[in-house]
């Protein structure tokens, strides 16, 4: 793994680390994204007596571990692998999936490119690492468009390939919020307050799919590659329906169980 970051964590932080060394009453780790070491003592390791370590720890094994004291003057790091819950433990290894994905990406760009691997990681790394604590987060907005890497600091040329490789590798995955419009009203103009009430839904986003169920039911799609941005389309598609209603018309938006 090319990542890496300099100086020491944060107590409480959430590491990565390689067991080294085990003796009776700790274990020595290599904090792999820091090349630092630290302890994890027994008492630490897991919940209750233990009576041998080598039953939950072995030479050269990956352990995800949290951050309890950091004493800057000796610099020892102390350890905790049974205070990290397993939400912490999947996302750690989720970011560090995600890190590797954006390492494998660059490593096929410096083939195309003629460069080495190294090399062309530290050009980007030294742009990207000024906003961003990893690479696949930049690439994620990147591919959000919310990141650009021509302003972060890399050359024109080289932040074009970076962009599109990017775009080529890191698409999204989909997710879809689906309901059902329901629209019933006696006005003389019916049809066409059915047709204004539909548009104006989608005029909410290019994102939204409409379709016909029959008598007064329309199916509703929102498409997006994240559910924050889609639950607030799903707001103000409700928002419009509500608009529909009077006394003689109602209307409902009903959504559809994941």
């Amino acid at each position: 793994m090319l990542y890496h970051r300099t100086g020491i964590p944060e107590e409480d932080e959430i590491v990565l680390c390689k067991v080294t060394e085990i003796f009776p009453n700790s274990v020595f780790v290599e904090l792999v994204e820091y090349h630092q070491q630290g302890m994890v003592h027994i008492s630490e390791i897991a919940p209750g007596r233990i009576r041998n370590l080598r039953e939950y720890v072995t030479i050269s094994r990956e352990i995800v571990c949290k951050v309890l004291r950091i004493d800057r003057e000796k610099g020892h790091i102390d350890l905790s692998l049974r205070r990290v819950n397993s939400t912490e433990r999947e996302q750690k290894l989720e970011d560090l999936k995600q890190e590797l994905k954006a390492e494998a990406l660059i490593a096929a760009l410096s083939k195309k490119l003629n460069v080495k691997v190294e090399e062309l990681y530290r050009t980007i790394a030294a742009a990207v690492f000024k906003e961003y604590s990893h690479l696949y987060l930049c690439f994620k907005e990147l591919v959000s468009g919310e990141a650009d890497l021509e302003k972060l600091g890399l050359e024109k040329k080289l932040a074009e390939e970076v962009t599109a490789a990017v775009l080529d590798k890191f698409k999204p995955e989909k997710i879809f919020l689906k309901g059902e419009i329901r629209l019933q009203t006696y006005d003389s103009n019916g049809l066409r307050k059915i047709k204004t009430v539909l548009a104006d839904v989608e005029k909410v986003s290019p994102s939204i799919s409409l379709s016909y169920l029959g008598a007064g039911r329309y199916r509703l799609v929102i498409e997006d590659v994240d559910y924050k941005p889609a639950e607030k389309k799903w707001g103000k598609v409700g928002d419009v329906i509500e608009k529909f209603k009077d006394k003689i018309s109602t209307a409902s938006l009903l959504r559809e169980k994941e």
